[in-house]
């Protein structure tokens, strides 16, 4: 597989010997692979050089703290050499791991490379200990372009008719399966694959993190995200279905589950735009799923939803883009998909439509922009 586009140029962005490199982004999206290539072929370091420690590992699972150092003093005694490069991957797992990579990185002897797929608790001890000593940079899965690329499709300023239909192709392959790195690689597994993803996630980025009982009620937030995408998404209305059915559980349960999905990066919510910030962040959010793939294949009605697999797939390349995003929507019901704002300035309105060729859709689109 060939490093990733964007991955080239976060290459150039997160190597630095002055600051703790972190990545974060959901399982499965690259980013132990960018270690590896980092290592492997961009780094070309030698075994003495480097050392590399997944806490994905079983073996790894109980390590305490004091042993992250103590494995880098064996891995000197070992080769007679200190290690320069530094990589932990799913740090997130280790206790306190904040203070062991505090005490190696504050001895200027290495550099140190973190990866996690969990945002909540990597920015949080980012904030504490390593304050001012830590750059951050995402992976998602790939994006439309990377797509492209990796299908060695070559852009350029003017395309030929065969040329665009090749595009339409590709961008309806992209829309059904999305961007995971192992299924653009082999779709046919895709099945597979997404309700192990799904597994994956319920069980070891939420049960077991958040030492969480309830599997039924994370499993029903899914399905109905999953359901709901680039929808608004309301918890007091799941709170009210839960109840018809009498099953018992708090609003303020529910908003930490969904807090917890939104950490492993399964969904991300979007607030709608408003001058005001209190009306702002009381607003009923969006949600969106961090992979068309992941939404076809949990729902299996991909031809119904066209328009709004492509409204999910623009919302994750805003992101990408590190936009200040927002959805709009007036007291008449008229709604603007994406709003970009930058400082107190409204730059970009963004309304996402896959086929504007009937003009009563096309007349409702642009009047909801203007």
């Amino acid at each position: 597989m060939k490093l990733k586009v964007s991955q080239i140029d976060l290459f150039k962005l997160l190597f630095t010997e002055n600051f703790v490199n972190v990545l974060i982004g959901p399982r499965r999206a690259g980013k132990t692979y960018f270690s590896y290539d980092l290592i492997l072929n961009k780094l070309k370091l030698k075994d003495e050089e480097f050392i590399f420690m997944d806490f994905e590992d079983a073996v790894l699972s109980d390590i305490k703290l004091n042993e992250i150092v103590e494995t880098v003093n064996l891995h000197e005694e070992h080769y007679k050499k200190k290690p320069r490069y530094l990589f932990f991957d799913e740090i997130q797992n280790v206790d306190n791991w904040d203070k062991a990579i505090r005490t190696l990185f504050e001895t200027k002897k290495y550099v140190v490379f973190l990866s996690g797929s969990s945002s909540k608790i990597l920015s949080k001890e980012i904030a504490t200990s390593l304050r001012g000593r830590a750059l951050s940079h995402s992976i998602l899965p790939f994006s439309f372009k990377e797509f492209l690329g990796f299908r060695k499709f070559e852009l350029k300023n003017f395309y030929s008719s065969s040329e665009e239909n090749k595009i339409k192709n590709y961008l309806k392959e992209y829309l059904k399966y999305g961007g995971f790195p192992n299924i653009v690689i082999e779709k046919e597994i895709a099945e597979r694959f997404f309700k192990e993803y799904l597994d994956l996630i319920v069980f070891r980025d939420v049960i077991e993190r958040h030492k969480i009982k309830n599997v039924f009620i994370i499993k029903f937030l899914m399905k109905n995200m999953i359901s709901s995408f680039a929808k608004e998404f309301s918890i007091h209305n799941i709170f009210n279905t839960l109840k018809s059915q009498n099953i018992k559980v708090s609003k303020k349960t529910l908003y930490e589950y969904a807090l917890y999905l939104e950490d492993a990066f399964f969904s991300f919510f979007l607030k709608k735009f408003s001058y005001s910030i209190k009306k702002t962040e009381l607003s009923i959010p969006k949600v969106f799923i961090n992979d068309t793939g992941l939404v076809n294949f949990s729902s299996m009605n991909f031809s119904e939803n066209f328009g709004k697999i492509m409204e999910n797939a623009v919302f994750l390349e805003l992101l990408r883009r590190k936009k200040e995003i927002f959805y709009f929507k007036s007291v008449t019901k008229e709604e603007a998909d994406f709003v970009i704002k930058e400082g107190k300035r409204i730059k970009q309105v963004f309304q996402v439509c896959y086929d504007l060729s009937e003009l009563e859709v096309r007349k409702r689109e642009i009047n909801s922009l203007i």
